[in-house]
């Protein structure tokens, strides 16, 4: 079983990311791997059916987000919850957590799209929740040229809270940072998990490559994310530990809170 030291515990804490090569085991990347061109086939569909080519951060042949596949394909579950991703939300987030979204993160060959620096929770879109933890687990082997995600700093930042973040009209994508600073590039294997706060800056570039470049975005929380009004959960929120013990089954909580 992978090992996470403490100094990537501590290195979580003062900079907001850490680095897990080649960790995911052989079995759960070829799951995850054999499951990403249906979901990105049905992503077409729904273009196809409304008629376009872009739907919210969807631009067909060139980016991908296709969320919640594990309620459509169950068999997800089994790297979702499974001891390694147990172990890092034990490691960042505490004794309590939760699966708060999960999606396939695709940019195309030849014309895969950037994405923009933001902070997770600046799609969550208020500032009083707490941060939650996002694993960016590469399918592919991750490069400059196939349009890797570059993560920034605490440190280089300054900014360890959530910001404000304006919308992109061209791409729809939100941008929380407008500075000069390239951030560190994950140059690394397929099977390696990028782990990073919510709140931590990061981007990624174009695809020039002649193959896909294909992420599996895993994220967790320390407690049910919900709107800001409180009336109802922001996304989801199956438990997965509880006082450190795995609590996989359970049912969601419920909000006590009615929507107005």
């Amino acid at each position: 079983m992978y090992q996470i030291t403490d100094a990537q515990k501590q290195q979580f804490k003062e900079e907001g990311y850490f680095i897990l090569e080649n960790a995911i085991p052989a079995h759960h990347l070829d799951l995850l791997r054999g499951e990403c061109q249906a979901f990105i086939d049905k992503a077409n569909a729904r273009m196809d059916a409304e008629g376009t080519d872009t739907l919210g951060l969807n631009h067909r042949n060139s980016r991908y987000f296709v969320s919640n596949c594990f309620r459509e394909q169950p068999r997800l579950r089994e790297f979702l919850f499974s001891p390694l991703m147990a172990d890092i939300c034990q490691a960042t987030l505490g004794d309590d957590a939760y699966l708060f979204w999960e999606q396939y993160v695709v940019k195309g060959a030849e014309a895969g799209m950037k994405f923009s620096w933001h902070q997770d929770s600046g799609y969550v879109g208020y500032p009083d929740h707490k941060p939650y933890l996002t694993c960016w687990c590469a399918l592919d082997d991750m490069s400059e040229a196939n349009g890797t995600v570059h993560l920034l700093p605490f440190s280089r930042s300054g900014i360890r809270t959530w910001v404000k973040h304006v919308r992109e009209e061209a791409s729809n994508d939100l941008i929380g940072y407008f500075g000069s600073d390239p951030g560190v590039s994950v140059v690394a294997p397929a099977g390696s998990i990028a782990v990073f706060t919510s709140v931590n800056f990061h981007s990624s570039g174009t695809n020039t490559t002649d193959q896909m470049r294909r992420v599996y975005l895993a994220q967790y929380s320390c407690e049910p994310l919900t709107s800001a009004d409180g009336s109802k959960l922001w996304g989801n929120a199956e438990p997965f530990l509880k006082a450190g013990e795995l609590v996989v089954g359970q049912p969601p909580p419920e909000l006590t809170k009615s929507a107005p």
